[in-house]
């Protein structure tokens, strides 16, 4: 995922009125992304890869079965989506 990407994602996260708004205007826009919405206490100990005024964007990776959090946006094949805590 380019930064480019990650930024306009942001924008588009925090511009809904939810964050279920949000994972959908996601979903719709990168259609190649999978975009799970989490609880920002579930993600406590991980560092966003954005933040903005209203919510929290993790770069996610996928060895095809479990998903981890990356920080490299080369493996990113999806996004989690917390609001901001």
């Amino acid at each position: 995922m380019e930064a480019a990407t990650l930024s306009e994602a942001l924008l588009i996260a925090d511009a809904a009125a939810s964050v279920r708004e949000a994972a959908a205007a996601l979903r719709t826009r990168f259609a190649n992304l999978r975009v799970v919405v989490v609880d920002a206490f579930d993600m406590r100990g991980e560092t966003p890869a954005a933040v903005g005024t209203k919510r929290q964007l993790y770069l996610g990776a996928s060895d095809g079965h479990c998903w981890t959090v990356t920080r490299d946006a080369g493996q990113a094949c999806g996004v989690f989506i917390a609001e901001r805590g």
